[in-house]
């Protein structure tokens, strides 16, 4: 006797893999230096908020499609290095970093010293990597414009005292930007080089609720795509404050 075959609804993959939290940013529109930040978390019935979202301020230039987990997209503005624009998309985060030797916070940290710097050199072959000069010599670093310990380097500068890498252009591809992370802003609304800032309090905040365990992302995008995306990258409902 032939028994047919029974048919099991496998569902696609998405790029959120077995991510169980995420930073979610939206902005108006591509040129927009200015969004909203919303966590959630997975739940057995989808996605739920976590705590109340606020405003971050982006890039100068707004924002432009990155390097990241999701599947590349052809239509829009594409990210360069120097473009001032912050990068769009879904990204892997990387470790915290920060000031302090320690911080309240379950993600792997790096404390940051008087010598460290993120490459943002293309032709350098440590592009879009936070280096120590100390190891890896002066030579190496040289052209480089971030210092990680902006206090020491900039007047007191408070912008990188506490903050996490976003995995934009994990290959190190030239010129295709680097040395992208959220961190705090000096005053609040400034734009920033292509990062995510926001204020100390709302930092350390998702940085005490985040967990590696959980395979956080962070996604940004503008309120057009999220929209267009939403349901084949399983992406969460906005709540209607962030709208």
């Amino acid at each position: 006797m032939l028994i047919a075959p029974v048919s099991i609804a496998v569902p696609l993959a998405t790029p959120m893999g077995e991510a169980h939290q995420l930073i979610v940013v939206t902005s108006a529109g591509w040129d927009t230096p200015n969004g909203h930040l919303q966590a959630f978390e997975r739940t057995a019935s989808g996605w739920k908020a976590h705590g109340a979202g606020f405003d971050v301020s982006l890039g100068r230039s707004g924002s432009a499609w990155g390097m990241g987990v999701h599947p590349q997209q052809a239509d829009g503005p594409q990210k360069r290095e120097g473009d001032g624009r912050s990068p769009a998309g879904i990204f892997a985060i990387g470790p915290a970093f920060g000031y302090a030797e320690h911080i309240s916070s379950a993600m792997p940290y790096q404390p940051m010293l008087a010598s460290s710097y993120c490459m943002d050199v293309p032709a350098s072959p440590l592009y879009n990597q936070i280096v120590d000069a100390a190891k890896v010599g002066e030579a190496a670093v040289k052209g480089s414009t971030e210092a990680m310990r902006l206090d020491l380097h900039n007047d007191g500068d408070r912008r990188y005292r506490e903050g996490f890498v976003i995995e934009h252009n994990p290959g190190a591809v030239p010129g295709q930007g680097s040395c992208i992370f959220a961190h705090l802003w000096r005053q609040p609304g400034e734009a920033t080089a292509g990062c995510t800032a926001m204020e100390p309090a709302r930092m350390s905040a998702l940085l005490a609720w985040l967990s590696p365990d959980a395979k956080p992302l962070f996604v940004l995008l503008p309120d057009a795509e999220y929209q267009r995306l939403q349901r084949s990258w399983d992406l969460p409902a906005l709540p209607e404050t962030t709208r």
